[in-house]
């Protein structure tokens, strides 16, 4: 009886000990719960970074005087690359023929002229005699002054008449036999020769009559014409003579034509003039001055 009774002990002992170690083991993965409660998984939390709305793509129309093609060519290409949302479209020629496509309703969100009077003639805060007929293309509060350029004297390789400044230029023109190309009469650059030649007293429809002055429709036109040698000198931009390797004898003074100042403003109709104002800063910018005065423009924005 003893025996018996000792046995049932030892096998209490041993399930009791069982079903303590059984409480204590637990899975790494759960935890306890009371009785009668489901068991809840969670999932892992998944952080989402919200990213910025693609920004919608904008078209800027610049008209430009014709003296600008290389350096703002060059820029709008950097600004391009770095705004992947904005194509620029670049239009050249003189700063007459572009007002003129600006007054006949031509798309344009930013005009770079060469002269004030362009400018002026579009702006509707210009004095009445500068813009007698009262337009208003120009945004107002986005217009200002950009560049300062001169006004040279370009000679052609070797330069075979011997061309030395302008008052050197004005003998020639009224004892011998040379060939002036120069700007017309609604170009900038055309208007500055006119200012310069009245300077020294020249009368250009004479000269005109005799020969001796052959006209171009715009800057780039007049550099070609003496980069070719097909005339004996060219009066145009310096920043046009530098990119053209042309070589320079003499740059006018503002006594002679006036100081050569650049506005440049946002036209009233744009489609974007956030984004038109935006490149103009980018104008005013230190990469921007740079590429300007690497041609010789003065930056003055």
């Amino acid at each position: 009886m003893k025996k018996w009774t000792a046995m049932a002990m030892a096998f209490l002992l041993i399930l009791f000990a069982m079903v303590g170690c059984q409480k204590h083991e637990t899975k790494p993965s759960e935890t306890e719960v009371p009785s009668g409660t489901e068991s809840i998984q969670t999932d892992p939390v998944v952080e989402t970074i919200a990213e910025d709305p693609p920004k919608e793509p904008v078209e800027l129309v610049v008209f430009a005087a014709a003296s600008m093609t290389e350096t703002l060519t060059e820029l709008a290409d950097k600004y391009m690359s770095e705004n992947d949302n904005v194509n620029i479209v670049l239009t050249f020629d003189s700063s007459g023929t572009l007002k003129k496509q600006i007054e006949e309703g031509a798309v344009c969100d930013i005009f770079l002229s060469a002269a004030q009077k362009q400018m002026d003639a579009l702006d509707s805060a210009a004095p009445a005699e500068k813009n007698p007929d009262g337009l208003d293309y120009v945004l107002q509060g986005s217009r200002f002054d950009i560049l300062e350029n001169k006004v040279a004297l370009a000679v052609p390789d070797g330069n075979p008449k011997q061309v030395e400044s302008y008052e050197n230029l004005k003998e020639k023109l009224l004892s011998g036999d040379i060939l002036l190309c120069m700007g017309n009469a609604d170009v900038p650059v055309g208007q500055y020769t006119s200012k310069i030649l009245k300077f020294f007293e020249l009368d250009e429809d004479a000269l005109a009559r005799d020969g001796k002055i052959t006209y171009a429709s715009n800057v780039k036109e007049v550099t070609s014409q003496v980069k070719e040698g097909a005339v004996d000198c060219g009066i145009i931009y310096q920043t046009d003579a530098k990119s053209a390797n042309l070589d320079v004898v003499d740059t006018a003074t503002a006594e002679m034509c006036g100081q050569v100042i650049y506005p440049v403003a946002v036209m009233k109709e744009s489609s974007n003039p956030e984004a038109a104002e935006a490149f103009l800063e980018y104008l005013k910018s230190d990469t921007a001055d740079a590429v300007f005065e690497a041609v010789g423009f003065t930056p003055v924005g």
